[in-house]
């Protein structure tokens, strides 16, 4: 089943990296893909449970949903994120 979910915070390729990297962990989440313009992440799932684990996920990193509030800690973790992603890209 397709997802997607559309976050705040995704900046730059930097951001998409970690993004990808940190789902493509999950073990039931495939083809990744995040596109910058838009905001949005989408993955396929065998589940919608998935969708709610991949939110939190996301959460974490500095990538809270639009339905989310963006607090000034997820802004923060996004720029570490950002960062991050840009290393190892």
């Amino acid at each position: 089943m397709k997802n997607s979910i559309t976050v705040q915070n995704l900046k730059c390729g930097g951001c998409a990296n970690t993004i990808t990297n940190n789902l493509s962990k999950f073990e039931n989440i495939s083809e990744v893909q995040v596109d910058v313009e838009s905001s949005t992440v989408s993955f396929e799932s065998a589940d919608t449970e998935e969708i709610s684990r991949v939110k939190e996920k996301l959460k974490s990193l500095g990538y809270p949903s639009v339905d989310d509030a963006n607090s000034l800690t997820s802004k923060a973790k996004s720029f570490v994120s950002c960062a991050t992603g840009k290393m190892t890209s």
